[in-house]
C-alpha cells in the first residue's frame, strides 16, 4: 500500500515567498500571483488510519501546519503545479529520518521493499503555462539525481492530485561476473581505460581512467596468471592506480627529478624543516611539533602534552559540478571522516571550506554533449547548491565551520573547485586494562575481522575515483555523484570517538572513500598482508548489484574497521545500541593477496605488491615559457575614492556575511575569533577555535590562494599563497615557529608539458619556501585535470580550464588565546602602523583585473624579511601591544585600512609620505599587492616599546584612528586622494552579495 501524506502551511511560508522571488527573477516579473509550497511523504508500507495519522502528527507542527494522507493539498487558486523528487537509488536524507522516527514512535522495522521517499509541490497562480512551469522547473531540479512532474490546474484537478509514485530502483539484470580480455589492439585498449569495460548489451559502464602503458602492464601481469583479469579486477585496479588516489603525476619521474614533484619538493621539504627543528633543542618553539604527515588520512600535530590536533583538506570539483548539492555534502562529510579514520580515530571539531566559482550572473550555456545536449548548470545554480551542501553536511554534524572563502573567476564555470577540510582532536594516548598506547599508530592484524559500519551500499558513487581523474565532459557518468547523509554519520563518529575506541575495540579504521571497500579493505590490508572479503556478506540498498558495483561503489557514511575477534561481540552490540549498523565482510590475513569472493567463488585474486606498486612509472617532460602581457595603459584615477568604492564591491573583496553566517560556528562552544568581526560586521580571512573548554589554549586557521598570479609565474603564485596563509594566522596571533601548512594543487590539462612545468615551478617555491618560513607541509591532495571539454551556446567545441591554482592551508597552536587579535580598530587616537614594503607589484592583482588587465609585476616574497618580521611581530603579541591587526592581501592597503575601519566603526586619518617601499603612483600604492605587510593599530603610550621591537623591520607610522567615521588618506605630497565616509564604504562593500 502506497500513502501520501502531503504538508502544508497555515502561516505566511517564508520558502514560498523567496521561490516566488526566484521565479520572478528568470523573467516572470508581475506575472506571478503566488506561490505554494506543500511538502510529500510518500510511505510504502501497510499502515492503519489510525497509525498514519500519529505518523502525520509526528511530522508535523499543529500549530503552523496542515497535514492529510487521504487527499490531495492544494491552494484554492493556482494555475500550474509541479513536483521534485529524487531520483531512484539518490540518498534522500530527509526521507531516511522520517523512516528511522516511524520505527521508533510505532516500533516496527520497515522490510528490505520498503520505505519512505520526500519530494515536495510548488503550486503557481499566475500568468504561467506548462510549458512555462516546464523552464521555470529547470531551476529548481537537476535531473542527474532528481525527476519532476508538471501538471497544469485542470489535469490536477481530474488526477486528483499529483498520483502516488515510489523511486524504487530496479535492477533486472543478474549479478554475473565477467572476464575482460585485453588482448585486443591499442586503440581498443585506449577505449576500455577511456570509456569502461564492455557490457553486455555493447554499452560501457563507465571510466577507468587507465591509459594504454598501465594496461599493457595490466595485461602482462595477467599474462603470467595464464588467464584475462575478471571485470572486478580491472575496475579494483583502476580504482587503486586512479590518479585521484596514487596521484601519479606528483608520483612519476619528471624532467630529472627521478623521484618525482612529491618527494623531491613536497615530502624532503618537510623531513629537512623537520630535522632542523628537532636539532634546535627543547624549547616548545623550536622543538619539531609533528607527529604524523603525509601517512594517514590526516596529518597531525601537538596540541599539547596531552592531544593532537589533526588536519586535511579535500576536493570535491568534478562531482560538484555535476550536482553541487551532493558533491559538496559528500565532500564535507568526507573530510570529515578522514578526522575520524586518523590514527585511531579523532574527534572532528572545526570544518574548513573555499570555493572557486565562475561569477554568479554569467547565464551563457554550456553543453557537455553535441547538439545542445547535456546542458551544464548555470554558475549561480552551482554557487547555491555548494554552499548549501557543506551547510547541511556541518550543521547537521555537529561541527563548527568557521573558516573559509569564495573566489570568482570565468574559468572556474566549466569546473568549479570545491575544498572542504576538518581539523580534528585526538588525546596522544589511549588508555585501557592492558595499558596506554599510542593513538596514532594503527595496525591491522591477522585474524582481525574485516567489519563496515555505517550506510548500505548502493550504485551512488561508481567511478567517482576515476571519474575525478579525467576532464569533464559527455561521457561523465551521473552514477559518480552520492548525497552524504550527516545524521547517520554523527551517529557512526559518536559512537567510534566516544565509546568504541577508547575501550580498545579494533586495531585499525579508516573511510571508505574514493574507491569504496576496494581502497578502503586494500589499503589496510597492507598493514596485515592481506585479506579475503566475501561480497554476499556486504549489505546493500536494494538487490541486484553486480559484485564489481558492490566492491568499488562510493556510497557514504561508511568506514571500514579491523576488529579483533574476540572482541567482535562487544563491538557489534555497542554499534545495534547505538543504531549503527556493523557488518563482518571478511577477514586480514598475512598472505601477500588481496582475495574476494562472491558466491563461494574467488572472483579477485591479486598480489598486493602488484595492486598498490604495480603501476609503471611514466616519465614526463616539461616545457615553460615565461609569460608576458600587456602592460596597463591608464591614468590614476581623478576620483581614487570612487575607485576604491568599486573596488570593494568586487566579487573577490565583497562582504560574504550571507555564507558566513549560514555556517554554524558556535557549536561545540569553542569560538574565540569569529568569521565576521567587530561593529561592521566584516569577514576575517583566520579564526580561533578552543577546542577543550578547560584550556587556554586555541587552534587558528585560516588559508591563502592567488590563481590569478599563474597567468604571470606560478612559482611566485605558490610563493604568495604560502606568504599569506602564515601571514594570516600570524597577524590574529599565531607564532610563525609553530605553524603548519597543507597543500591542495588544482591543476588542468597535466598531459600539457607547459602545464607540467607550471605545475613543476609551483612544487619547486613550495620546496623553497616552506623552507625559508621553517612551515612543515602536513598534509595535501591535488586535483590534476580540472577542464571541461563540452560545447558552447553556438554549438561549437570548447575547452576551458582553470587557472592553476594552489590552495595553502595553514594551522597553528595559539598558547594564550586571550592574546589573540580581531581586526577591528578598538579606540580613538590609537596609532596606525604598516608593516612590510609596498612596491609597484599589482600584476594579477584585483586593480589591474578591474580595469580588465593583467600586467608582468607579479608580487613576489622575500621569506627572509618576512619571516623577521612575523617572529617580532609575534614578540609585540606576548608583550600585549596590539589593539588590532589586519593583514594586506587582495586589494592592498586601500581595501585593508577600509576593512579594519569599518570593522571597528571608526575613522582614520593616514598619510603615504613615510610608506616604504618603492612606488610610483598613488592609485598603485593604495591597491599594490606586495606580500608580507600587515596594518596595526597601537595605543601611544605602547609606542617606544613596539618600535624597538620592529626596529630592524620596514615599518612605519602612517596615521591614527580617529572619532569621526570618516576614512581619510593623503599621497606623500600631502593631497587629499581618499575621502570616504564609513557609511558609503559599507553600503559598496555589502551590496554584492546582498540578495544572496
Amino acid at each position: 500500500m502506497i500513502t501520501r501524506i502531503e504538508i502544508s502551511t497555515k502561516v505566511s511560508d517564508t520558502r514560498s515567498l523567496v521561490r516566488k522571488a526566484k521565479i520572478e527573477r528568470l523573467g516572470y516579473h508581475k506575472k506571478i500571483n503566488q506561490v505554494n509550497i506543500v511538502d510529500v511523504y510518500t510511505i510504502n508500507k501497510n499502515f492503519s488510519q489510525t497509525d498514519l495519522n500519529k505518523i502525520s502528527t509526528m511530522l508535523t507542527n499543529p500549530v503552523t501546519q496542515n497535514a492529510s494522507s487521504k487527499s490531495s493539498i492544494h491552494p484554492p487558486k493556482f494555475t500550474v503545479v509541479f513536483e521534485i523528487g529524487f531520483l531512484p537509488g539518490v540518498t534522500d536524507n530527509v526521507a531516511n529520518t522520517a523512516k528511522e522516527m516511524i520505527e521508533d514512535l510505532l516500533k516496527t522495522k520497515f522490510k528490505t521493499d520498503e520505505n519512505v521517499y520526500t519530494s515536495q509541490i510548488t503550486f503557481i497562480n499566475g500568468q504561467i503555462s506548462k510549458v512555462n512551469a516546464d523552464k521555470i522547473s529547470e531551476s529548481f531540479y537537476n535531473p542527474i539525481i532528481q525527476r519532476v512532474k508538471i501538471k497544469s490546474y485542470q489535469e490536477f484537478i481530474k488526477d486528483r492530485g499529483m498520483g502516488k509514485e515510489i523511486p524504487l530502483v530496479r535492477i533486472n539484470q543478474q549479478p554475473k561476473i565477467d572476464q575482460v580480455s585485453l588482448n585486443v589492439s591499442d586503440s581498443e585498449l585506449i577505449q576500455i581505460g577511456k570509456s569502461g569495460i564492455v557490457n553486455r548489451d555493447g554499452t560501457r559502464r563507465g571510466p577507468l581512467a587507465l591509459d594504454l602503458t598501465y594496461l599493457k602492464t595490466i595485461r602482462e601481469y595477467f599474462k603470467k596468471k595464464d588467464r584475462n583479469p575478471t571485470d572486478i579486477e580491472l575496475e579494483s585496479i583502476a580504482q587503486t592506480w586512479s590518479e585521484h588516489c596514487k596521484h601519479t603525476i606528483f608520483a612519476d619521474p619528471i624532467d630529472d627529478i627521478k623521484e618525482g614533484l612529491y618527494e623531491k619538493y613536497i615530502k624532503k621539504a618537510t623531513e629537512k624543516i623537520r630535522k632542523k627543528k628537532s636539532a634546535k633543542g627543547r624549547s616548545s618553539s623550536g622543538r619539531d611539533f609533528c607527529v604524523s604527515v603525509f601517512t594517514d588520512n590526516s596529518g597531525a600535530i601537538k596540541f599539547d602534552q596531552d592531544y593532537l590536533i589533526t588536519d586535511k583538506v579535500e576536493t570535491h570539483n568534478s562531482p560538484s559540478a555535476l550536482d553541487p548539492f551532493g558533491g559538496a555534502i559528500t565532500g564535507i562529510v568526507g573530510v570529515n571522516r578522514d578526522a575520524i579514520g586518523f590514527g585511531l580515530g579523532a574527534k572532528p571539531i572545526i570544518n574548513r571550506y573555499g570555493f572557486c566559482f565562475a561569477e554568479p550572473n554569467d547565464k551563457t550555456p554550456l553543453f557537455k554533449g553535441s547538439n545542445f545536449t547535456q546542458k551544464m548548470l548555470e554558475p549561480r545554480r552551482i554557487m547555491d547548491g555548494v554552499i548549501e551542501g557543506v551547510n547541511s553536511g556541518g550543521n547537521c554534524s555537529g561541527i563548527p565551520t568557521p573558516q573559509g572563502f569564495m573566489f570568482f573567476d570565468r574559468r572556474y564555470k566549466g569546473k568549479p573547485l570545491v575544498f572542504v577540510g576538518t581539523v580534528g582532536l585526538i588525546p596522544n594516548k589511549i588508555f585501557s586494562k592492558s595499558g596506554s598506547k599510542k593513538s596514532y599508530v594503527k595496525k591491522a592484524q591477522p585474524g582481525d575481522y574485516i567489519v563496515m559500519v555505517g550506510g548500505r551500499v548502493g550504485i551512488d558513487g561508481i567511478h567517482g575515483a576515476t571519474f575525478s581523474s579525467e576532464a569533464m565532459d559527455s561521457g561523465s557518468p551521473a552514477t559518480a555523484v552520492q548525497i552524504g547523509d550527516p545524521i547517520t554519520q554523527k551517529k557512526l563518529s559518536d559512537t567510534i570517538i566516544k565509546e568504541a575506541r577508547n575501550l580498545n575495540l579494533y586495531h585499525s579504521i579508516t573511510d571508505n572513500g574514493a574507491g569504496g571497500l576496494s581502497c578502503s579493505v586494500a589499503e589496510m590490508a597492507k598493514e596485515s598482508g592481506g585479506c579475503l572479503v566475501n561480497l554476499d556478506l556486504v549489505p546493500l540498498k536494494y538487490p541486484g548489484l553486480a559484485p564489481w558495483q558492490i566492491w568499488i561503489s562510493e556510497s557514504q557514511e561508511r568506514m571500514t574497521l579491523a576488529v579483533p575477534k574476540n572482541k567482535w561481540n562487544i563491538f557489534s552490540n555497542l554499534m545495534k545500541i547505538r543504531g549503527v549498523e556493523a557488518t563482518i565482510i571478511g577477514e586480514f590475513t598475512q598472505k601477500k593477496q588481496c582475495l574476494v569472493k562472491y558466491h563461494d567463488q574467488i572472483i579477485m585474486d591479486v598480489d598486493m605488491k602488484f595492486l598498490h606498486d604495480g603501476l609503471p612509472k611514466r616519465v614526463m617532460k616539461t616545457t615553460f615559457t615565461q609569460k608576458t602581457h600587456q602592460e596597463p595603459r591608464f591614468k590614476v584615477p581623478i576620483n581614487l575614492t570612487l575607485t576604491l568604492k568599486q573596488i570593494l564591491k568586487r566579487p573577490n573583496i565583497a562582504g560574504q556575511e550571507f555564507l558566513s553566517m549560514q555556517y554554524d560556528h558556535e557549536v561545540q562552544g569553542g569560538s574565540v575569533l569569529k568569521p565576521i568581526q567587530g561593529k561592521g560586521r566584516i569577514n576575517s580571512e583566520a579564526t580561533i577555535v578552543r577546542p577543550l573548554l578547560t584550556s587556554s589554549k586555541g587552534v587558528v586557521v585560516t588559508q591563502g590562494i592567488c590563481p590569478t598570479y599563474s597567468d604571470i609565474d606560478t612559482y611566485h603564485m605558490a610563493a604568495c599563497s604560502i606568504d599569506t596563509a602564515i601571514r594570516n594566522a600570524v597577524a590574529v596571533g599565531a607564532n610563525i615557529k609553530y605553524l603548519a601548512l597543507l597543500d591542495n594543487f588544482c591543476w588542468c590539462s597535466c598531459q600539457d608539458p607547459e602545464r607540467l612545468g607550471q605545475l613543476k615551478r609551483a612544487a619547486k617555491a613550495c620546496f623553497d619556501y616552506t623552507i625559508a618560513y621553517q612551515t612543515p607541509l602536513i598534509s595535501g591532495k591535488d586535483s590534476m585535470f580540472n577542464d571541461f571539454k563540452g560545447f558552447d551556446r553556438l554549438g561549437k567545441n570548447i575547452k576551458i580550464s582553470i587557472p592553476p591554482t594552489l590552495l595553502i592551508s595553514s594551522i597553528g597552536v595559539i598558547d594564550e588565546i586571550s592574546k589573540s587579535i580581531s581586526i577591528d580598530l578598538k579606540f580613538p587616537g590609537d596609532l596606525i602602523y604598516i608593516l612590510g614594503e609596498t612596491n609597484d607589484e599589482l600584476g594579477g592583482s584585483e586593480y589591474f583585473s578591474s580595469y580588465k588587465y593583467i600586467g608582468n609585476a607579479v608580487p613576489q616574497v622575500d621569506a627572509r624579511k618576512n619571516k623577521k618580521l612575523y617572529t617580532n611581530f609575534y614578540k609585540c603579541v606576548k608583550s600585549n601591544l596590539l589593539a588590532s591587526a589586519i593583514s594586506v592581501g587582495r586589494g592592498g592597503l586601500g581595501v585593508a585600512l577600509t576593512k579594519t575601519a569599518m570593522a571597528g566603526d571608526l575613522g582614520l586619518e593616514i598619510s603615504l609620505k613615510n610608506l616604504p617601499g618603492k612606488f610610483t603612483r598613488d592609485d598603485f600604492a593604495l591597491f599594490s599587492e606586495s606580500q608580507g605587510r600587515i596594518i596595526v593599530s597601537i595605543n601611544p603610550k605602547n609606542k617606544a616599546r613596539f618600535e624597538s621591537f620592529m626596529k630592524k623591520n620596514s615599518f612605519a607610522c602612517i596615521g591614527y584612528v580617529t572619532q569621526q567615521k570618516n576614512i581619510l588618506i593623503k599621497n606623500p605630497q600631502g593631497n587629499k586622494i581618499i575621502d570616504l565616509k564609513l557609511k558609503s564604504a559599507l553600503e559598496s562593500y555589502k551590496s554584492t552579495f546582498e540578495e544572496f
